[in-house]
């Protein structure tokens, strides 16, 4: 095993044998159900079957009693409304702002679980799936009643219904089994532009239709009432699941602009993308696009140097690197403007503002998103470990002042001079030498979640995005 001396130390850029970083041991055992905790059942999981049983809950209730078709109706809605505010960004930026709002004097274990604010989406993955399970009974209630029901429901018995609310609810029913399997890990990685456009458009259709089949079968149980219509939706909580549902979804498209934006070409690998009509602030992200209804892209920003001249606007940069045929596009063919929706979104590195010191570990174009805490004038007091492909010739000596702006002395590994390197002991050293409280991995997801899952079961503190987040 190499010496101690092998792993490098802040302020230089490591140039040695690559065999005697590889042979450096990751310190500590793993905690005792360390898997089970970190891995089968990560925060994001939790929420999801915290969620997602809960509704069992109420569903086995609701089926064993009155078997009401209009609660599995109320309970449909209700979790779909849930799943979309779970994505809709002035909800998404509320909750980091109340969770992540506490002081750092508070009590570690607090802090700890607020910067798992990021774990946000099982409750998006867990409303869908339970709203799934909800229309599935609300499907096997009405077809039993529309076919010649054995046991006729006791709300329903009075009602004959057509086949127009039939054909709207087994339509309906395709579309909402479609979208989580689309939206499977597997498939939403292999595929993620034909999952994106999936999601989003089979999303809208199934609002619109439920929209639909709520009139169409709020408009006949009314008429076999002889109750008047508005009366009824103004009373049934579905309809104001839906009004609200449908303003979330329509909100961000409201804000569609076409903004300018100067491309600063920083290599074959990456460019920089310079906006100037507002300023960012700390953990923003923003979704771009060279069209507004086909592929759109997240990207971390971070704020501009302040310009010199008093008449042009503060502006901000994402980094953007080679990762696909967008980007590739974008670093091939600079474009002048782009697409931008909604507000800009907090994104997971705003969660580790309630720290007091970290360590920032990130590979090549993730150095991006930690750009984000330049935006931040109280933020952590940061050590950077940031490993890539000749960092000075990829991103330029504008992106490495920056770099060492967020810490003065950074570790910067260039892998065309000492190959890649396992980061965890590294890691693990700085946290003790910077007395950090926490890690902030920002790589590729198969690196973050490993890094991240080696420290957290040796006990340090750590933090990465999830696929999800």
């Amino acid at each position: 095993m190499g010496s101690t001396s092998d792993i490098p130390t802040p302020g230089r850029t490591i140039d040695v044998e690559p065999r005697d970083l590889e042979a450096q041991a990751v310190q500590g055992q793993p905690k005792r159900f360390a898997n089970i905790r970190y891995a089968v059942m990560s925060i994001y999981r939790r929420l999801f079957t915290l969620v997602f049983f809960a509704n069992i809950g109420v569903f086995v209730w609701i089926m064993v009693s009155d078997r009401k078709l209009v609660a599995l109706v109320n309970a449909t809605a209700a979790n779909l409304l849930a799943c979309g505010l779970a994505r809709q960004p002035l909800v998404v930026n509320a909750i980091f702002w109340v969770v992540c709002c506490i002081p750092r004097s508070a009590p570690f274990v607090l802090r700890r679980w607020a910067a798992k604010a990021y774990h946000y989406g099982g409750v998006h993955s867990g409303c869908g799936i339970a709203a799934l399970v909800w229309y599935l009974g609300f499907i096997g209630l009405i077809s039993q009643q529309y076919w010649g029901p054995s046991a006729p429901t006791a709300d329903a018995s009075a009602v004959n219904f057509s086949a127009a609310p039939i054909t709207l609810a087994y339509i309906i029913l395709v579309l909402l089994v479609a979208i989580p399997v689309v939206a499977h890990p597997t498939l939403r990685a292999k595929r993620h532009d034909y999952f994106e456009l999936t999601h989003r458009f089979s999303g809208w259709l199934v609002i619109a239709l439920f929209v639909a089949l709520l009139m169409v079968f709020a408009h006949e149980i009314t008429q076999a009432e002889g109750l008047a219509l508005g009366y009824f939706l103004l009373r049934l909580p579905a309809f104001w699941f839906l009004v609200v549902t449908v303003i979330a979804i329509v909100h961000p498209w409201l804000l569609l602009r076409k903004v300018p934006v100067r491309a600063e070409v920083l290599s074959t690998h990456a460019v920089r993308l310079h906006f100037n009509y507002r300023p960012t602030s700390f953990g923003k992200g923003i979704s771009l696009s060279r069209h507004p209804l086909r592929d759109w892209h997240g990207f971390a920003t971070f704020p501009d140097p302040t310009p010199t001249d008093k008449n042009e606007a503060p502006g901000f940069s994402c980094l953007v690197s080679k990762a696909g045929d967008w980007t590739t596009d974008c670093i091939q063919n600079p474009p002048t403007h782009l697409w931008k929706r909604g507000v800009r979104i907090t994104g997971f590195a705003y969660a580790m503002r309630v720290f007091r010191r970290i360590i920032v570990v990130t590979t090549g174009s993730g150095i991006g998103p930690c750009l984000s805490f330049l935006g931040d004038h109280n933020r952590p007091a940061l050590r950077v470990v940031w490993q890539t492909r000749a960092p000075l010739r990829t991103y330029g000596e504008g992106v490495m002042d920056l770099v060492r702006r967020m810490d003065p002395s950074p570790i910067v590994m260039d892998t065309n001079v000492c190959g890649r390197i396992d980061m965890v002991p590294i890691v693990q050293r700085q946290v003790q030498e910077f007395d950090a409280e926490a890690v902030c991995v920002i790589s590729n997801p198969m690196l973050t979640r490993r890094i991240v899952y080696e420290l957290e079961v040796r006990g340090v503190p750590a933090f990465g995005p999830i696929f999800d987040s």
